[in-house]
């Protein structure tokens, strides 16, 4: 039974709030069949729409682990996706090979090489260019400040002394350290050139005998070892040439010298030199007499960047650790053959002659000018003075960086090329790749011109204090390194773009295909045959990545896949004077490269290079390719296990097999890969808008995994002795430095006859490649 509302009742604690308002009940609705039909359908559409909608997200999750939900209406990473905006792959290609020329080549050289710019010493250049980048067209562009420890020269000497007394000597020679003032090379006697020094060399005064070491190499060391010839308390007469200079110093240093002084031997020149009947600079194409080789003698294969701050950024307020881990701790010089001379014939007659050594030994190129090629020791009677004064100080060193914003912001695109050199000139070393890295910039800014905007986000760096020890590069990556490994998809490098005609190319394998490609479309300076591109004249061979030049923080320190390229001279062209006074404008216009045609070329390759990856929906890596390439790196190996000690072994069968995986994997993938890029051109109904969606994020995902593969092969604690090089495969040579070395922690443990450790080092490598499998499967 129902009571009736009482409506008047006071309102109280006690009032109940069950009081409604009642009301006479509606009649039903009297078109209640049409409603139920129109209900019945209207569920229908809904269940299909939903089904449309519902049924897409799911084709299309995506595989890159993002959590983005895509619906129709969602903005894609490009609107104008599988392109850039504005202009076709073609018509950017037309532009980038229309672009650069030779005049424009020429006034960025004569700028770069018109005075010194060592490192952290000329700011005046870095506003310059960056002044420049932002006049074609890159409106932003920085500078990334770094505070380094670095050195300048003050003062040396070098002097042969032969001793009359107790503590008395007569000067038989004294070193003028300095190369001669050129009437035709206009840079060469300039007031504040360069002196002759090495950079990171310790500041001493040692007087001692001394010893002849062939180039220097680890094996050369062994040699004297094994003859009986110490080098203890000596100082090391050595020849520039084999591997990096300050690996020279290092091994002198750990057998106990006291200095090392390094000349430039015409043996180094191949046939051009003036006993072949070559003129010399600036007369002709061979070495001047009196040119000097300046340059680091950091342990560049232990660590490069700035030696008191491994692994981290030289910020301002940052701790410095010793540096004495990477760089030397007796003094060094450099000198030219001429003022060697004096040196290696006082060693005559003194001890063995490096004839009566292994073949590695011979071919001596002074042996004309009354040099016998003895190895010493000199008496204690005859001794060289030599004295090394260095400034090591904190400075400020100055990156630009110019930045293209594509419409994917994290599948960066990097081309860089370093702007410091040890001389006035460095037209080769570095400036023809500075040269060449405006053109770059340029080209794409005509491209701005027209209302392009690239698919993926592009940074062009013109790094500093490369020279001392790959600095500017490397602290900028190991400041941006969380940016990088989210971001960053290849790097690619020009250091000195023209010093002679023949192309030299190190790659991670990732690239070869890409590299390929690109120089197939540039027609080369050189043709035999009208119409022949560079890869007709070029002989194909692209080496692995050590060090030496400003790739080696990108590939072996953030994983980023790299490449390095550049023309040099073979041993019939004319004599490049590396890191010389006469690496100047005049020689690159007379010898080097006359009309520019090689800079305009590389200029060309670095922009059309740098497109390829920015441009095309899928990048343009090759997972074979690096796959296949592991394998011939074991094979290149294989002999190190030959020399391990009687009744050891080594089996290479399970990183092999790993291998092997592997690549069964990547060729799946690369055709995977090949197939969503061959569904680019298919007409898609825009009733089946999903599938052009479901590509987009299938395309996504190959390319994420593409630019994560090399990431797979780092190890965070790094090589053994030398932990900041990360990377299982690639790394500098231990007693290189600028040769690759594959598979380094295996192959050291071999060379050392520990096989404890070459099997934990294989195993390494095998859990590295299992994980790139598995990103790929």
């Amino acid at each position: 039974m129902k009571e009736e509302a009482v409506l008047d009742m006071p309102a109280s604690e006690t009032t109940p709030l069950l009081v409604v308002q009642t009301a006479p009940r509606r009649q039903r609705y009297p078109h209640h069949v049409l409603r139920r039909t129109c209900t019945v359908i209207l569920g229908v559409v809904l269940a299909v729409a939903l089904t449309l909608f519902v049924l897409p997200i799911r084709l299309v999750s995506r595989n890159d682990g993002s959590l983005s939900v895509n619906v129709p209406w969602s903005k894609s990473d490009s609107e104008s996706w599988p392109h850039g905006d504005g202009l076709t792959y073609k018509e950017l290609q037309a532009i980038l090979q229309e672009t650069p020329i030779a005049g424009k080549i020429e006034e960025w050289s004569k700028y770069y090489t018109a005075g010194p710019h060592l490192a952290g010493a000329n700011f005046s250049q870095v506003l310059w260019t960056q002044e420049k980048w932002k006049e074609f067209g890159v409106d932003d562009t920085t500078i990334a400040t770094y505070d380094v420890y670095i050195n300048y020269p003050l003062d040396h000497r070098l002097a042969l002394l032969k001793k009359k007394g107790a503590d008395d000597y007569d000067i038989a020679f004294e070193a003028t350290l300095e190369e001669d003032v050129l009437e035709e090379d206009s840079t060469s006697g300039l007031p504040d050139r360069v002196p002759t020094f090495h950079g990171y060399s310790a500041t001493g005064n040692v007087t001692a005998p001394f010893v002849y070491a062939n180039f220097g190499t680890y094996e050369d060391y062994q040699d004297l070892i094994d003859a009986g010839i110490s080098v203890e308390g000596k100082i090391v007469i050595v020849k520039y040439g084999g591997l990096f200079r300050g690996l020279k110093v290092k091994r002198a240093q750990d057998l106990g010298a006291v200095g090392v002084i390094i000349y430039s031997d015409p043996q180094e020149d191949g046939d051009v030199t003036e006993l072949n009947g070559y003129e010399a600079y600036p007369a002709g194409p061979a070495r001047n007499p009196s040119a000097v080789q300046r340059g680091s003698v950091q342990f560049l294969s232990v660590a490069p960047g700035d030696p008191t701050t491994p692994g981290y950024a030289s910020k301002p307020g940052v701790d410095r650790q010793s540096p004495e881990h990477s760089i030397p701790t007796i003094p060094s010089l450099p000198i030219s053959y001429t003022e060697a001379l004096p040196l290696l014939k006082a060693l005559n007659g003194h001890g063995p002659k490096a004839s009566e050594f292994n073949k590695y030994w011979q071919g001596g190129g002074l042996a004309h000018k009354g040099v016998e090629y003895n190895i010493g020791p000199t008496p204690d009677d005859i001794v060289i003075n030599l004295y090394n004064q260095q400034d090591y100080v904190t400075t400020p060193l100055w990156n630009v960086i110019g930045v293209i914003k594509g419409t994917i912001p994290d599948e960066v695109v990097i081309l860089g090329n370093h702007r410091d050199a040890w001389v006035a000139g460095g037209a080769g070393d570095p400036n023809s790749g500075s040269a060449a890295l405006n053109e770059v910039v340029r080209s794409f800014g005509e491209a701005l011109k027209t209302g392009w905007k690239p698919l993926r986000t592009i940074v062009f760096a013109s790094w500093d204090g490369e020279e001392y020890g790959l600095v500017g590069s490397t602290e900028w990556v190991e400041e941006n390194l969380p940016w990088l490994t989210v971001a960053n998809a290849v790097y690619i490098n020009v250091d000195a773009a023209a010093t002679g005609p023949s192309l030299s190319v190190s790659a991670s394998p990732l690239l070869n295909k890409a590299f390929y490609e690109i120089t197939s479309i540039v027609q080369s300076p050189n043709q035999t045959i009208k119409g022949q591109t560079v890869r007709d004249t070029w002989d194909g061979r692209i080496s692995s990545l050590g060090s030496g030049s400003d790739y080696t923080a990108f590939q072996e320190f953030a994983g980023v896949p790299s490449v390095s390229f550049g023309f040099s001279g073979g041993k019939s062209d004319p004599v490049y004077h590396y890191h010389s006074n006469y690496d100047s404008f005049d020689w690159m216009r007379r010898f080097g490269d006359p009309g520019w045609h090689y800079h305009v070329t590389t200029a060309k390759l670095f922009s059309l290079l740098g497109a390829y990856f920015s441009e095309k929906p899928i990048l343009g890596f090759n997972a074979t390719d690096y796959a296949t390439h592991l394998q011939q790196y074991v094979d290149h190996i294989r002999p190190h296990a030959d020399k391990l000690p009687e009744q050891t072994h080594f089996s290479f069968g399970p990183l092999e097999r790993s291998i092997s995986h592997l690549h069964a994997a990547a060729v799946d993938f690369d055709a995977y890969a090949a197939d969503l890029g061959s569904q680019l051109s298919e007409d898609v109904p825009w009733y089946h808008w999903w599938k052009k969606l479901q590509l987009f994020y299938k395309i996504r995902g190959v390319n994420t995994k593409y630019k994560n593969f090399e990431r797979k092969y780092l190890y965070e604690d790094g090589l053994d002795g030398r932990s900041w090089f990360k990377h299982v495969v690639f790394a500098p040579g231990l007693w290189t430095g600028y040769a690759g070395a594959t598979y380094p922690g295996l192959v050291e443990s071999l060379d050392a006859g520990n096989v404890t450790n070459a099997v934990r080092w294989s195993e390494i490598i095998q859990e590295r490649i299992h994980e790139a499998t598995k990103l790929l499967e």
